[in-house]
């Protein structure tokens, strides 16, 4: 240990605060809380610790600490610091997923959306749903009930949802705003768990069609009440008191903890999370962490929140104003307590053993990697390909490895800008100049090792903008195919000379997989990047067919291969007029088309 840590380690407060950890390059990879600074952050340094945590404290170099009044304050300040700077092991504690939610707009022509953004707007929001899919049958469903305006902004006259009778036409009429009070009211009202209500409201109307002898109408109020039915289905797990709420269960083992969270809605058990992650203090601090970064900014909040023991219901409470906090001592909540905790401990053992060994594999083989290289351990390495069809939409991709793992939600595609034609060098330059300069201006991690799919060339350009350009000195390598495009050698240094890989190690193992995982990246891209032009080309070529039209007939048919088999028919439903119906589907499908129905 330095010795200007020990002096500030000698130093710290019996008080509480939050204290940040510092790499040699002054990277900040750690945020904690405590209750007290002078024993919690003392303790990383002092008796025996499992290899998560001793790889933590082997980065350590100096550290930082802002004492606060009270626990409660600095449980806040680590949720905003760790939400600003990111640090490597804080990051892993919990993920970007998040789930659907439909949003209610406060505006003077409200409309209902389905978001995974939630915005302190005034919009009301309802949630979370199990997936993106349940979340849009229930907004169609509410869209066939309730005539809100569907467009982000005004058209100059009425549009098909209109004459669908789904839409009031605010563009062309005049809207009563007693009628919106009203129909959001029964909105709020059937997604707080009302939806019975508006059943047996159309189930009258129903008998009273059937009556009159309106039988389409009859039969439309009877699938609408069936697809009510289905979309709102009941669940196994119910509360009789149809509070929303959140119950929390957690498991922890070998320096990993595993989150579960049970959502409720109106009482009903509608979805879960799981989130596995690395932590380093006691269970319950960790813990208590994870629930203050999960509600962090989070605006649309459960009435009650459920926790299981040993766990400060009353910190949690200074930073969740409005919610109940509760350890449920018996009854069903306590059994939806430990049902959560005990899906924890099951998902973590099946993680134990998935990955134990294929863990110790990939830092094994990332340690040997830079051995090899003589360059330390590479824990962040970074890979780029370039992708192209004789110079046509060029493309470049770049993966991620940490740890010798896998990390997707750091990969990044590029589209080329500035080179013309069939020119590697020159879109590896553009591609390494505008991903680290951006690195550079948002102060985001380096890697350890940049690694190129090419040879000397590619090699040479990227260490060129590198450090003529940027002032930035990281390791390059370079991988060469061989004519049968699987990985050959490894090529490092200045000049770049072949380095000595055994085959068959898992170091070698490891570079394959980066270049493959690169390789299947890049073309994935550029796949979709051809596809999306042609698709375009094929209606920009027909007259009539402007921006608006292209967008419309997405937006109705969802694909080209729907539009070439529309009849003329369908494509009246999309507001498109004969003429230019079958004018599409001659250039679509180069044969004429006669009017039917669909």
């Amino acid at each position: 240990m330095r010795e200007p840590l020990k002096e500030k380690l000698s130093l710290l407060p019996d008080q509480p605060g939050c204290y940040l950890m510092k790499n040699a390059q002054g990277t900040i990879i750690y945020i904690g809380k405590a209750k007290s600074l002078k024993s919690r952050v003392r303790s990383y340094f002092t008796g025996s610790h499992d290899g998560k945590t001793q790889l933590l404290v082997s980065e350590i170099e100096d550290l930082e600490y802002i004492v606060t009044e009270s626990a409660i304050e600095a449980l806040i300040l680590e949720a905003n610091l760790i939400k600003r700077h990111r640090p490597h092991y804080n990051v892993l504690m919990k993920d970007d997923k998040s789930y659907p939610y439909i949003r209610l707009t406060k505006e003077a022509h409200p409309r209902l959306e389905v978001t995974r953004n939630m915005k302190k707007d005034g919009s009301r929001y309802f949630g979370p749903y199990p997936n993106a899919l349940a979340a849009q049958q229930t907004k169609k469903l509410l869209d066939k009930l309730y005539p809100l305006r569907k467009c982000r902004t005004l058209p100059k006259r009425v549009c098909l949802y209109y004459h669908l009778g789904q839409c009031l036409a605010p563009c062309e009429f005049d809207v009563d705003p007693t009628q919106y009070s009203e129909m959001t009211r029964e909105i709020v009202r059937f997604l707080n768990g009302g939806y019975k209500e508006v059943q047996q409201d159309l189930r009258r109307k129903m008998e009273a069609a059937a009556e009159e002898l309106d039988f389409e109408r009859a039969k439309e109020l009877r699938d609408l009440i069936k697809h009510i039915e289905t979309v709102m289905v009941k669940q196994n797990i119910t509360l009789n008191d149809y509070t929303d709420r959140d119950v929390f269960g957690y498991a922890a083992d070998k320096g990993v903890m595993c989150v579960q969270v049970f959502f409720l809605r109106q009482g009903k058990l509608i979805e879960r999370d799981v989130s596995i992650f690395s932590h380093y203090n006691e269970e319950e601090e960790d813990f208590l962490s994870f629930v203050t970064q999960f509600y962090h900014e989070k605006p649309a909040l459960p009435k009650e929140v459920d926790l299981p023991p040993a766990v400060d219901a009353d910190l949690l409470s200074g930073f969740l104003p409005g919610v109940q906090v509760h350890i449920p001592q018996r009854g069903m909540k306590k059994r939806l307590v430990d049902m959560a905790a005990e899906n924890a401990r099951i998902a973590l053992r099946e993680r134990f053993n998935l990955i134990e060994r294929d863990k110790d594999r990939t830092i094994e083989a990332a340690r040997g990697l830079g051995e090899a290289l003589g360059i330390g351990y590479p824990k962040r390495i970074e890979a780029f390909d370039n992708s192209n069809i004789q110079g046509a939409d060029p493309v470049s991709a770049m993966v991620v490895f940490i740890d010798g793992a896998m990390e997707k939600k750091d990969y990044r595609k590029f589209k080329i800008r500035t080179v013309q034609g069939p020119d590697d060098y020159g879109t590896m330059r553009e591609v390494i100049r505008r991903r680290y300069a951006r690195v550079l201006k948002e102060d985001l991690p380096l890697p350890e090792l940049v690694i190129v799919d090419g040879g000397r060339g590619q090699m040479s350009a990227a260490m060129d903008v590198l450090e003529n350009e940027l002032g930035l000195f990281i390791p390059v390598a370079g991988l060469v195919k061989d004519d049968r495009h699987k990985t050959a050698k490894l090529l490092f240094g200045d000049p770049p000379q072949e380095v000595s890989l055994k085959r068959g190690s898992q170091e070698f193992y490891l570079l394959q997989r980066i270049q493959e995982e690169v390789h299947r990246f890049a073309i994935t891209f550029h796949r979709q990047t051809r596809g999306k032009q042609m698709i375009q080309s094929m209606l920009d070529d027909i007259p009539g067919v402007g921006q608006k039209r292209k967008t419309l007939l997405y937006k109705h048919f969802g694909s080209i291969n729907k539009m070439k088999k529309a009849s003329v028919e369908a494509y009246r439903q999309a507001g498109i007029g004969d003429k230019l119906a079958r004018e599409i589907l001659t250039r679509l499908n180069g044969t004429d088309e006669k009017d039917g129905k669909s």
